[in-house]
Parts: C-alpha cells; structure tokens; sequence
C-alpha cells in the first residue's frame, strides 16, 4: 500500500488526510523524502549548466516538497499531541535532520553555485525579491558553516547535530514534568475559588481519572489558583510545582543539557569566527549586536523595577494584615495582586470572566481581520489530528486565502504556551501554494456543557497568535523561503503583538464581550474598569520577562557559564531583582531558549518587537481609529504581505515613515515617567 504521507491528497485544500495517518507512517515516509531531496539537491549541485538563478536557487526553492509535506505533518502533531511513539520519532528524527541540514549547507559544488550566483549578483537582472533570496541563501550557508575545511566542517556537523538531539530531549523533558505533576484538592480546598477556576479543576481532575477536582501545570489553571486561593501552604505547592519544571532531579532534570547546549553554542559560533554566540546570533536581526539589546533591555529594567517594589510594599502591607509575619513570597504576589486590583479598580477578574468566552472571542478576532483586511472565515467539517481542533476557510472577495487551523484547549499530550506554526506556508515559484496555518493554545478546557471562558491574559493570548496567524495567511511573496514569518526574530513578534491591541478597542468589547448566561453586553462600568485596569501590575509582568530576556542574552555574551543556574543567580544579583519576582522562564524550563536555537539570544525580540508594535498603533490613533482603512492598507502592504522579502527596518520605515523609541513602549505599559 502506498504510504498515505506520500501519496497525493485528494483532500479539501490539501490537508492532510489525518485518518488515513499512522504513526507507523512517519519513518519511512520521511527516509524516503530525505532521499528525494538529497538527491534533487544533487542533481542542483551537479548541473553541467553554468549556474542561474533558476537551475540553482529556484530549484533550491522547489526542491523537498515530500519532506515539506511529511515534516509539516509530524512536527505539527507531535508538539500539540504527543504520545510515547512520537516522542521516540523526535529522538530519532533530530540528529537525521540535522545530519541532513549539514550534507546540503557542506556540499561543496553547491555552494560554489551560490557563492558564484553572489558574486555576479549585479550582473543577473535580478528582480528585487530574487536578488533578497539569493542573498539570503548565501548568508545561510556561510552561517551554516559552508566555508569552514576540513576538521572544523566535522565538527561543526558534529556539534549542530548534538544540539538537535540536546533541544529535543529538553522538550521531552519539560512536558514529561508538566504532564506528570498534579495536586488534588479536597472539597474545602475550593474555598474562595470562582467557579470558572473550580470547574476548570474538576474537568482536569475527569481528564486525568480522578474522583474530584485537581490542579495541574497548564497555565490556565495554575495561574488563576494561585490568583484567588487563600490557602498559602496549596499555592506554595503549587507555585513551586510550576518554578521546578525541569530541575527536579532524575532523568527529566534539564541543568545539565541546559549547560552543555550552551557549550557547543559557543563553540559553534567561534568556528564560525565570532568572539561568542550572542554576536553570531544578533549579526542578522534588527538589533545587530548584544550592546543594543542590552541598552534596550536596561532602558525598561530601572523604571519596572521601581514600579513592582512600590507594589510589592502594598501587598507586604496586606500580607501583614492578614496576620503572616515575614515577606511577601513569590507564591503570594498573584494573590495579593488579585485582590489589589479589586481594590484599586473594583475589577474582579470572576466577574470579567463570563464576558470572555472563548467562542465570541474567536469571533472577535475574526470580526477584526474582516473589517481591517477583508477576510471571512467560514467553518470547515473536516477531520483533523484531534477532536479538539477546527478548520476554518479563509477567502477574500470570494478567492480562497488560507486555511486556519484553531486547536484551543490544555491537554497532557500538548507542549505549554500557545504558538502559531503552518502546514503549509504561502509561495509562488515554483509552484503555487496556499498556506495552512494553525494556532495552538492551552486555554483551561470546560466541563461538558459549559461554555469554554477565558482570562483577559488568555484572550490577549488568541488575539497575539492570531496576529501570527495573519502574517502567515496574508503573506503574497514569490518564494516561501521569505514568506509569512520568516522574519527577523525581532520583527517577528511586531504583528501578533499590533494584533493585540484590537482586544481593547472598546467597540470590539461592546460587541463581542457578552455574558455566558444572559448574553448581555459588557457594562459600560466594567468596561471602563478593564480598560483602565490594562496596566495594572506591570512592574511585575515586566520584571520577570525583561529578568528572563537578560538571563538569555548574558548566557550566550562571553565564555559559555560551566553552571548555567550559578550565572542564571549572577545575572538576577546584579540586576537587583526583588525577590518576590522570579523570572517568567527559568533556565530548566526556559523552552524558548533551549528547545531549538529560535529564540537564544533572542527573548528580548518581544520587547523589542513591542516598541514598534506601540508605534504602529499610534498610526491608526493618529488617523481615522483602530479600523482606519488606509493605515490597515499600508500594515497589509507593507508588513503583513511582504515577509521577510525585504529587510525589517526598510519594511517598517515603508509603513510608518520613521522608526520609534522606548518612550511609546514605557508609555503603553503605563512605566513612563
């Protein structure tokens, strides 16, 4: 029988046909289209023709569709549902791909093609896009290590090829930790938690077998319990249950691959002929060096800072009164903030809750990318990886666009966080594809019958990967190579971050913001309150991300630390960090740094990304409104269609005319001075 991941799909779209898919499909199927692409690439290297553009870095373009297809396929399913056979299939998969990766950017004729493609750029007649991929094919393989003799092309194989295995096994680790771990709670433990929180409890208690209500590592759960329950001994359980992640000791424990990947990352680079890997990795984003993320970095540190202990000084006071001696303690800042909000702005975050339900804020997001960019999203009844998931098809003035994917709800098989990632990314040459995006989050998943409600942190959440969403499926570039986000990693956060700024338009909340029981509109009152609230307790929100954003960059700035959790405490000293705030991601679950090399060096890309994204919607303020359709023409034109076809600072220059400071960032926190 013909492998279903290799056949054709006779499927709507072209998705993948998930019924038809074992697991038992995924090895062969990817042995034989790393063979196909191996040998496509050969062919490309040994062309007897003198090299074109066409015959080398088209071809390069078209080459691996199998592999495209069967990757795009696993990687999706294994990280929003994994299973012990899948998770084997990773640990396989890793050094395979990498070995692969390094066979293409090694072979020597291949390169020489490309080197002599750039060395007679000027001379091709090249159109601006073309000349754009060719130059960042060549980067790529003198970054992948293509220029490097002899017993340094060994090892830097070698060492690539450990770090996809290091990245994989931290991954592995990390979700054996969160899904393995929950507290069960008695019947009184429920005292003074909303109902959202006690049913959220009770449907992760049926998801696990268990006779009643229990607390588990998905953040939509912890998070809230740690906000409302006043049982302090539960929430240090808890709190510590969720800062442990990865340093419990044991096969899962991450320290040690926490300091070996940062060993051969320092190594890699300084093959390359960088001092250490932070300037390696920085030389081709926005920032270009680690001074200048440094600068930004501490720009927002003082004023954070002196925020969050001025709030740490009230909560230490509320702590006092209620009779607990000592400081205000790191599983105690959540909860004191809860109640400080109410205080402060009469906000409950229960009585928000029954107004964000998570199908009206689907529709929410919809509503906006219809009325910015023309959108309409209409449901699709198709079978997908989980019953969970659901498929919308997206056309513009009739023509099909995209399809999204939306895969909502926490579950032990899912990696935590919330991402976007595709199917199928947009392109043109050599052939047309239409993407397959999809959207993956942990939101706390409802007992039968209820209605799925999320925190204003989730719906914030949905709107951010949603903005991801949009950069994927209005991208309209020639090569998928530069489409969608495939970005500068410090641009690529620029549209989900703009996106999430529809959330608190308030005509989006009047409109979408309806109770679960009654179906009435937000109040005005409470409103007003949300809206104002928007910056409570940002000190402490930016603190522990600009502390972890820190901890990132001084990991890879110098000598590679032997005892990455001794640095991690170094750099938190020298930063002054109060100790009721720790960071959002400490090294053992730092999986943006250490699952893959995506976000190393690069944390602070959100920050950064942040102080564009203030800007950019300070463009629709200045003009007609957050629905100003000639601003929301330019964001379509100039970023959210262009990719990464032409440099970041050129594309946001093209939409906004300058480029901003850290004051609209300071601003929009509600931290300026």
């Amino acid at each position: 029988m013909t492998n279903p991941l290799l056949a054709d799909w006779d499927t709507p779209f072209g998705i993948a046909p998930f019924d038809q898919i074992s697991d038992e499909d995924f090895a062969p199927a990817v042995d034989v289209a790393l063979a196909e692409h191996l040998s496509e690439i050969e062919a490309i290297a040994n062309s007897a023709e003198t090299p074109t553009f066409a015959n080398t870095i088209e071809a390069m373009e078209g080459a691996g569709e199998a592999l495209d297809k069967v990757l795009g396929v696993f990687f999706n399913v294994a990280g929003a549902d994994s299973n012990e056979a899948r998770q084997a299939l990773q640990r396989a998969f890793s050094p395979k791909l990498a070995a692969h990766s390094s066979a293409i950017y090694s072979n020597e004729k291949l390169f020489a093609r490309v080197a002599d493609l750039w060395e007679r750029r000027e001379t091709l007649g090249l159109s601006d896009e073309e000349a754009r991929v060719l130059y960042l094919s060549h980067r790529g393989f003198v970054r992948a290590g293509a220029a490097l003799q002899g017993e340094d092309a060994e090892r830097m194989k070698a060492v690539k090829e450990r770090l996809a295995v290091l990245g994989t096994d931290f991954t592995q680790n990390l979700l054996k930790d969160e899904s393995d771990w929950s507290m069960d709670l008695a019947e009184e433990d429920l005292e003074g938690l909303p109902g959202f929180v006690v049913d959220a409890a009770r449907s992760s208690g049926e998801a696990l077998g268990k006779a009643g209500p229990v607390v588990t590592l998905s953040r939509s759960l912890i998070v809230p319990f740690l906000q409302f329950s006043p049982r302090r001994a539960l929430r240090e359980k808890a709190w510590r249950a969720w800062s442990m992640r990865g340093e419990n000791g044991g096969a899962t424990d991450n320290r040690g691959i926490a300091a070996e990947t940062l060993k051969l990352r320092e190594e890699r680079a300084k093959l390359l002929g960088y001092p250490d890997f932070a300037h390696f990795k920085l030389e081709p984003e926005m920032a270009g060096t680690p001074e200048k993320v440094r600068d930004l970095l501490m720009a927002v540190w003082e004023p954070a800072k002196a925020a969050a202990l001025r709030d740490q000084a009230e909560m230490e006071a509320m702590l006092a009164a209620d009779g607990v001696s000592g400081p205000l303690e790191p599983w105690d800042w959540r909860y004191y903030a809860e109640k400080r909000r109410k205080a402060l702005h009469d906000l409950d975050e229960a009585e928000l809750k029954p107004y964000l339900q998570l199908e009206r804020m689907i529709e929410a997001s919809f509503a906006c990318a219809n009325r910015l960019f023309g959108l309409e999203f209409a449901a699709l009844d198709v079978l997908l990886y989980h019953s969970d998931a659901r498929a919308w098809e997206v056309t513009k003035d009739g023509a099909h666009v995209a399809v999204f994917i939306g895969d909502y709800f926490a579950r032990a098989s899912k990696r935590s966080g919330a991402w976007c990632s595709a199917f199928r990314s947009q392109a043109k040459r050599p052939r047309v594809e239409t993407p397959i995006v999809v959207n993956v989050c942990n939101f706390a998943k409802p007992s039968a019958g209820k209605p799925a409600l999320l925190s204003y942190d989730d719906a914030r959440t949905l709107f951010h990967e949603f903005g991801h969403a949009l950069h994927q499926m209005l991208s309209d570039v020639e090569f998928g190579s530069v489409s969608g986000t495939s970005v500068a990693r410090d641009f690529v956060e620029l549209p989900s971050q703009l996106y999430e700024h529809w959330l608190e338009v308030p005509e989006v909340l009047a409109e979408f913001a309806t109770h679960a029981e009654t179906g009435e509109p937000m109040p005005e009152v409470l409103l007003d309150k949300v809206l104002k609230a928007a910056t409570f307790d940002m000190g402490f929100q930016t603190v522990e991300y600009v502390a972890s954003a820190m901890v990132d960059l001084e990991f890879h700035s110098g000598d590679a630390p032997a005892d990455p959790m001794q640095k991690q405490a170094e750099v938190l000293e020298g930063l002054g960090m109060p100790r009721a705030i720790t960071m959002r991601h400490a090294t053992p679950h730092f999986a943006h740094v250490f699952a893959g090399d995506g976000y190393s060096s690069g944390y602070y890309s959100y920050m950064w990304s942040e102080v564009m994204d203030a800007d950019a919607f300070a463009a629709f303020e200045e003009a007609g409104g957050a629905f100003d359709p000639v601003v929301a023409g330019k964001l379509q034109e100039f970023i959210l269609s262009k990719g990464g076809s032409e440099e970041a600072e050129d594309l946001y220059l093209q939409f906004r005319g300058r480029m901003p400071g850290v004051d609209a960032l300071l601003k929009g926190r509600g931290l300026a001075a």
